[in-house]
């Protein structure tokens, strides 16, 4: 028996455990190690991809025991069995009503996310940003040419802009998917009803983890709903505004072992 026999941690990956350096430092890695060696359960959830986040658990060595939230809520991927659990997509109109919107803001940055594939439309400096920090080739085209179905959009400009675009695109097809901010340039577009905290808490029901027992940390808006469901809502101290004023227990920096931290205070409360 471990002392963290029935304990689940979740973290977001970039901007919490992925640090600004563009890596996971050694502090986190022994931390999560610790956990797990300890009984606990650890995973990741994230707004990347299956394509984009698999290459970082071999270059980071990432020690993972429990499925991981992807997609920001769109998959759910059981690394042990190399499977989906659960793969949901945007409906099938999606791409119209898209269009529709870009066709009313014409500034924005266009990412639909394919199967494997990653396809852009009027990419502009942030688009480029977020991809060369995820990695990998995408396919410049026009959306209504995109192949369907869509895990999920990422749409792109600085966040006055995506303000607007968010309260228009929930006026008119807010009953077809959910719309939220993994940082102030990236607005991402997923399922009704598919957010971390939904996928998370799929995560705990399928390990039979207690709620009492599940702790959660990360660092955007996109990340709230997991942290609603944590007994302790963690959060690094580069964290989004919207993360302190919702109330998160506020930790040290990314760069400075927030998730070690957090670990630690888990380790002081199963004794």
């Amino acid at each position: 028996m471990g002392r963290f026999d029935g304990v689940l941690f979740f973290s977001d990956y970039d901007d919490t455990l992925y640090n600004s350096r563009r890596t996971v430092s050694p502090e986190d890695r022994a931390a999560i190690r610790y956990l797990i060696e300890n009984g606990g359960r650890f995973s990741i959830a994230t707004g990347r991809a299956h394509r984009t986040f698999t290459p970082q658990i071999e270059k980071e060595d990432l020690p993972i025991n429990a499925p991981v939230v992807l997609s920001n809520g769109a998959a759910i991927y059981d690394y042990a069995g190399d499977r989906y659990l659960l793969d949901s997509c945007l409906d099938k109109s999606a791409p119209h009503w898209l269009a529709e919107l870009c066709g009313v803001f014409p500034a924005l940055g266009f990412e639909a996310y394919h199967g494997e594939d990653i396809y852009v439309h009027n990419p502009n400096r942030i688009t480029w940003e977020h991809l060369a920090k995820v990695g990998g080739t995408q396919i410049l085209c026009p959306i209504l040419e995109m192949p369907t179905p869509w895990s999920k959009v990422i749409l792109q400009q600085d966040q006055p802009y995506l303000e607007e675009v968010r309260a228009h695109l929930l006026a008119r097809w807010g009953d077809r998917c959910e719309a939220i901010f993994s940082n102030r340039y990236l607005l991402e577009i997923t399922a009704k009803g598919c957010d971390k905290g939904a996928m998370v808490a799929k995560v705990a029901q399928l390990l039979y983890i207690s709620p009492k027992h599940l702790y959660c940390i990360g660092d955007n808006e996109n990340d709230i709903p997991m942290l609603a469901l944590s007994a302790i809502p963690f959060a690094p101290a580069n964290c989004s505004q919207p993360v302190k004023d919702w109330g998160a227990r506020v930790l040290r920096h990314c760069d400075e072992h927030a998730v070690a931290q957090a670990i630690e205070i888990l380790d002081s409360i199963y004794r």
